[in-house]
C-alpha cells in the first residue's frame, strides 16, 4: 500500500498542494522543505514514483496546486487536471520544463508553470566531466577488468586533457561552470552562445566563437549545455554535426531536442566520434533502440542533476514557488494563469 504524507490534514481552510507521484531520493529532501508552508498551504505526497496517468489524475482530485517531477504530462492529462478540480498551479522539479509539459497547453488552460533554476549546475557540470573522464580513461571498463584477473596495461591508455580545447555549446549557469572546471584542468576552452553577453565570457574565461561550425571544428570536446525552448529546438543541426572531426569527444547533458532528430545517431554511427550521453530522444531508454549500439558509447539514464546539494536546492525552489503561488507573487513563473 502507498504510504501517504501529509501535514495540516486538519487545516481544510488552507490549499491543498498534491505531489502524486515523487522519486525516492527527493522523498526525504522535500519533506525537510514542508514547514517552510507553515499556515501556507497542507501538503500531501504520496511516497511512490508512478508516471499512470489515471492514477494521478485520482490524486489530483482535490488539489489546488500540483507538485510534479520524473514524469511527462500529457495534454490529455493537462485537460484532465484543468477540468476535474482546482489545480492552477504546476511547479515542476527542475528546469527543462518544455521537455515534459506542452506550455501551450497550459497556457491555453490558465494554469500557471515554474520551475527551478540552476540548481544542478555543479551537479550537471561534474556528471560531464564524470563522462568525460569515462571515455578518455574508461575506469568502469578496467576496474571489471582488474576484477576478472585481466591486468592488461593496453586498456589502460588514455587521453590527456590538458592542453585540449573544448568547445562549449551554451554559456550559462551549467556551461560557465564546465569552463571552469576544464580551465582548471588546463584545458582551453571556448564557447558559442547567442543570447549571453560578453561579460558572461570573461567571468568564465571562454574564448567566445560566433559561428557554431567553427567551434565545432576547431575543438578536441564538444560540451552541449543549451537549455531547452521554442528557439533552441533543433538548433544544432546534422549539417553542423558534419563539422565534427574524426576522434572528437562528444557530450550531451542537456537536452537531446536541442540537436536536430536523428542528427547525432546518424553521426555517431560512422563510428570516428567518441562520444557520452545522459539524454534523449526517448527516455526511458530501451535495449533496442539504436543509440545503444553505437561502438564505444558511454550513456548513463539522465542522472546528471542528482546529487544531494542539487536536490536540497531544487526543494527550496520548489516551496518558494509555492509561497509566491498562494500569496499572489511570481517566482520562476515560466507560464502564467493570466
Amino acid at each position: 500500500m502507498t504510504e501517504i504524507y501529509e501535514t495540516q490534514s486538519e487545516r481544510t481552510d488552507l490549499p491543498l498542494v498534491v505531489m502524486p507521484s515523487v522519486l525516492d531520493a527527493m522523498i526525504e529532501p522535500i519533506k525537510a522543505q514542508f514547514p517552510a508552508l507553515h499556515d501556507v498551504a497542507r501538503v500531501r505526497m504520496f511516497e511512490e514514483f508512478t508516471s499512470d496517468e489515471a492514477t494521478i489524475a485520482e490524486r489530483l482530485k482535490d488539489a489546488d496546486a500540483l507538485l510534479v517531477g520524473g514524469y511527462h504530462i500529457s495534454d490529455d492529462l493537462l485537460r484532465t487536471i484543468s477540468e476535474q478540480g482546482h489545480v492552477r498551479c504546476i511547479v515542476f522539479c527542475g528546469t527543462g520544463v518544455a521537455s515534459y509539459i506542452n506550455l501551450d497547453k497550459a497556457r491555453e488552460l490558465k494554469i500557471r508553470v515554474c520551475n527551478a533554476e540552476h540548481y544542478g549546475d555543479h551537479a550537471v557540470a561534474e556528471h560531464t566531466f564524470a563522462l568525460l573522464f569515462e571515455l578518455i580513461r574508461r575506469v568502469g571498463q578496467l576496474d571489471k577488468d582488474v576484477k576478472a584477473g585481466n591486468w592488461a596495461w593496453a586498456g589502460g591508455d588514455g587521453l590527456q586533457l590538458a592542453g585540449r580545447r573544448m568547445g562549449i555549446i551554451g554559456l550559462g549557469g551549467i556551461g560557465a561552470t564546465v569552463a571552469g572546471i576544464a580551465r582548471a584542468l588546463g584545458m582551453e576552452v571556448a564557447a558559442w552562445n547567442s543570447h549571453v553577453p560578453p561579460e558572461h565570457f570573461e567571468r568564465s574565461g571562454a574564448t567566445p566563437v560566433d559561428d557554431l561550425n567553427e567551434l565545432i571544428e576547431t575543438s578536441d570536446v564538444i560540451s552541449v549545455h543549451l537549455p531547452l525552448n521554442n528557439a533552441t529546438r533543433g538548433i544544432v543541426t546534422a549539417e553542423n554535426l558534419a563539422h565534427v572531426k574524426p576522434g572528437t569527444l562528444f557530450i550531451n547533458t542537456a537536452r537531446s531536442e536541442v540537436i536536430e532528430s536523428g542528427a547525432l545517431l546518424a553521426r555517431l554511427q560512422k563510428g570516428d566520434v567518441p562520444a557520452a550521453l545522459d539524454v534523449f530522444d526517448h527516455e526511458p531508454l530501451t535495449a533496442d533502440d539504436a543509440i545503444c549500439h553505437v561502438p564505444g558509447i558511454v550513456l548513463t539514464p539522465h542522472v546528471g542533476w542528482r546529487t544531494d546539494g542539487a536536490f536540497k536546492e531544487l526543494t527550496r525552489q520548489m516551496i518558494a514557488c509555492l509561497t509566491a503561488y498562494f500569496a499572489g507573487e511570481d517566482y520562476n513563473v515560466v507560464v502564467s494563469e493570466h
